[in-house]
């Protein structure tokens, strides 16, 4: 009876339970420090009183964002993931660097024209990979072009010649020139939709992320994104081309999904008119982090939040 059963229960109390705490392991573990940048949508204006005083964004503003993503990628790994010697950097530019023209309200409202947009960023852009290998000694950075920078004149982003001509490959050609004499640093353009790359024994693929479709319903983004994620798995499997993880933009919303073979990029740019006109989910600007180690993959994921209305005077 239940009766039985409480009492029974009772009579087993009073036991002494002591955990022992975990062994530490001699030496240091090993990693790479893996992060995303993407979805900056340089020059892009984004007013607080058109979208109920939520976020702010302009040339001044995404360059303090640029900085704090900086000093957070530097630091963050020291302060929050002590025992660890890393072996370097892997940054993924995963597309949408700059705004770009695609549209009529982005020409009306841009800080500036492309060609000062890229003039004005290859800077500070560069600088960024400067300190990830002053820090870590070595960075491989991986280029993928997005649909925001592609030519304006092509009203979708072309199969043919989809890379070559976007501006987010031209920046990353900039880079790659910007570090051709300096040999800590490797820069990769890729000219197709994917870029692979390899950490450890951990497969990466990096893909803007524009080619899934849909995103309604309870599971929003989710749904298209995993769909995306099986089709594209079965072709590169079929093509001697598997990979363990994919990693995105384009959606602006930050998901650590490793168990899912998934990861998807914030925004730095953060929520904007677009969104708030068509009621998207609030997300602030913030952009994806992790570690990389030999033994487990991805592991210790972190978001990078760049937002600081204070400092950003709004």
């Amino acid at each position: 009876s239940l009766l039985d059963v409480t009492a029974g229960v009772a009579a087993s109390r009073g036991r002494k339970i002591v955990w022992k705490p975990g062994r530490r392991q001699a030496g240091r573990g090993r990693a790479v420090v893996t992060a995303i940048l993407s979805d900056l949508h340089l020059d892009e204006v984004v007013r607080p009183d058109e979208m109920g005083g939520v976020n702010k964004y302009d040339r001044r503003i995404a360059e303090q964002r640029l900085g704090r993503w900086v000093e957070q990628v530097t630091t963050l790994p020291f302060e929050y993931m002590g025992g660890v010697d890393y072996d370097g950097a892997a940054l993924f530019l995963a597309g949408d660097l700059l705004s770009g023209d695609i549209h009529e309200e982005l020409r009306k409202t841009n800080a500036g024209t492309i060609a000062e947009g890229i003039a004005y960023w290859i800077d500070p852009l560069s600088a960024a990979v400067a300190a990830l290998a002053d820090t870590y000694g070595k960075v491989t950075v991986d280029v993928v072009a997005g649909n925001h920078g592609r030519n304006p004149l092509n009203r979708r982003s072309p199969a043919k010649g989809r890379a070559r001509d976007n501006f987010d490959t031209l920046i990353g050609w900039l880079i790659a020139r910007d570090f051709a004499a300096d040999d800590r640093v490797e820069v990769h353009v890729e000219l197709s939709t994917d870029a692979h790359r390899t950490v450890y024994d951990t497969r990466y693929l990096v893909n803007h992320g524009d080619s899934a479709k849909g995103g309604s319903g309870i599971a929003g983004a989710l749904s298209p994104l995993m769909l995306f994620n099986a089709r594209k798995g079965k072709v590169t499997s079929a093509t001697a081309r598997s990979y363990d993880l994919m990693v995105l933009g384009h959606w602006h919303q930050l998901m650590l999904l490793p168990g899912k073979g998934l990861i998807v990029n914030g925004s730095l740019k953060g929520y904007d008119e677009y969104a708030a006109t068509m009621s998207f989910d609030y997300e602030p600007p913030q952009q994806g982090l992790w570690l990389t180690t030999p033994e487990h993959g991805v592991t210790l994921t972190m978001p990078i939040k760049v937002q600081d209305r204070k400092a950003e005077g709004w």
